[in-house]
């Protein structure tokens, strides 16, 4: 017979009931049961700007008129020059000792002053060159040294220098420290004069450089061509040994007439009185005045000489324009300047000083720097909208007219964004 009880029983093994999921399921061993795979991990967003821009388009709007604007102002307050500023690592150190053999400046002066320029941060080498009665070292740093620290390192070697003056001979002349190497004179002019001496011509020089001076953006400006003035002595080599007078004495005697020294004070109950010693040379006539003694005699120098005033001879350096003897007026300009500003301010300042001047002397143009510079500008500025035009024409033509857009406007925003940098850092 069939037995219902039975069937129930054996469907509900057979089928699996809810009692017998929770029986396999927490049995210890799990392995046979099925699992469900991991998800997968999902891919962390990256900063998309283009995103960025089109979610915040108030903002993207800002910037781009700040970079547009602000490149295009920055354009015309670029500093503007031929050269770039750059920083000279190198010293010239000169001594003079007047009566010293080569050997005697090397070995008292040289050496000393070598042993003590070792001492400097990133010092390099030194080049020494040792003559009769001078002296001259050049000093290098090292091109690791910064370019902001080099004062301070030329500073330190004036220093240690002077702490071993006690050390050196005490009739040299100096030490001369010389590190304006890298001075660029952008703007010279030329002033010459017509039956005018160069004495005079010089005083003229000297007035203009002190008004060019308070031109803006004016660094440095030194004469070039002037001849140091000198009293020169002839006498004959024979009428000297005639009279038993060598050139040493009329030095001796002239050197003893001419001496500067303090005389003293003379304190009363009202005030002081500083006292001088007067009889020092002033003019031509009071050096042929000098009395000379030659045996029992005394002798006027301008009796037997010549005493006549002149200029160094031979000259140092000369300088002509337009065939005639000048004297240079250089000008250059503070770091980071407009060159082209300081140009339009010096012509316009020196055309104010001609009219000072007097009849016959004339200034020209040897050296025009902003002139150069202006011409190279324009050829950049040209050669640029040029090339921005190019571009924009091709990418309308290429890409349409939305997209062609798109291009043709961040090439210009790109170039104003780089002028404002250029700006702001300096460059």
């Amino acid at each position: 017979m069939h037995d219902p009880a039975h069937d129930d029983a054996s469907s509900s093994h057979d089928d699996g009931g809810p009692g017998h999921d929770d029986t396999v399921t927490g049995h210890p061993d799990a392995s046979s049961a099925p699992t469900r795979p991991a998800p997968a991990p999902r891919p962390a967003e990256r900063f998309n700007l283009s995103a960025l821009a089109l979610r915040f388009p108030q903002v993207t709007l800002f910037f781009l008129l700040v970079f547009g604007i602000g490149g295009a102002l920055a354009l015309f307050q670029l500093g503007q020059r031929e050269d770039p500023d750059f920083t000279f690592r190198a010293m010239v150190v000169r001594t003079q000792w007047p009566g010293a053999t080569a050997r005697q400046v090397d070995e008292v002066v040289t050496d000393r002053i070598e042993k003590t320029l070792q001492e400097v941060p990133y010092f390099k080498r030194t080049t020494s060159y040792s003559k009769a009665g001078e002296s001259m070292i050049v000093l290098e740093l090292k091109d690791s040294s910064p370019a902001k620290e080099v004062p301070n390192y030329w500073y330190q070697v004036r220093k240690k220098v002077g702490d071993i003056r006690w050390r050196l001979p005490a009739d040299i002349r100096g030490p001369f420290f010389n590190d304006e190497f890298g001075d660029v004179f952008g703007t010279i002019y030329a002033l010459t004069g017509d039956g005018i001496p160069m004495s005079a011509l010089r005083r003229h020089a000297e007035a203009i450089r002190a008004e060019l001076l308070k031109v803006p953006d004016v660094a440095k400006i030194e004469l070039v061509g002037v001849q140091p003035e000198q009293i020169h002595i002839d006498i004959s080599p024979a009428r000297l040994a005639t009279l038993g007078i060598t050139p040493q004495m009329i030095a001796r005697e002239l050197a003893a007439q001419n001496l500067i020294t303090p005389a003293g004070t003379v304190h009363t109950d009202e005030r002081s009185v500083r006292l001088e010693v007067s009889g020092q040379f002033d003019n031509v006539k009071a050096i042929q005045a000098l009395r000379l003694t030659a045996g029992n005699r005394i002798i006027r120098l301008g009796d037997i000489a010549t005493v006549r005033r002149g200029y160094a001879d031979p000259p140092t350096e000369l300088m002509h324009f337009g065939g005639r003897e000048a004297i240079g007026i250089a000008i250059s300009m503070v770091p980071n300047g407009d060159v082209l500003q300081l140009g339009r301010n010096l012509d316009a300042r020196m055309q104010q000083l001609r009219a000072d001047l007097p009849v016959g002397v004339e200034y020209g143009k040897v050296s025009d720097q902003p002139k150069i510079v202006g011409e190279a500008v324009g050829i950049f500025i040209h050669s640029l909208m040029e090339a921005v035009i190019i571009v924009l024409a091709v990418s309308l033509l290429s890409l349409g007219l939305r997209a062609g857009l798109v291009v043709a406007l961040s090439i210009p925003l790109v170039l104003a964004a780089t002028f404002l940098g250029m700006k702001v850092f300096g460059i």
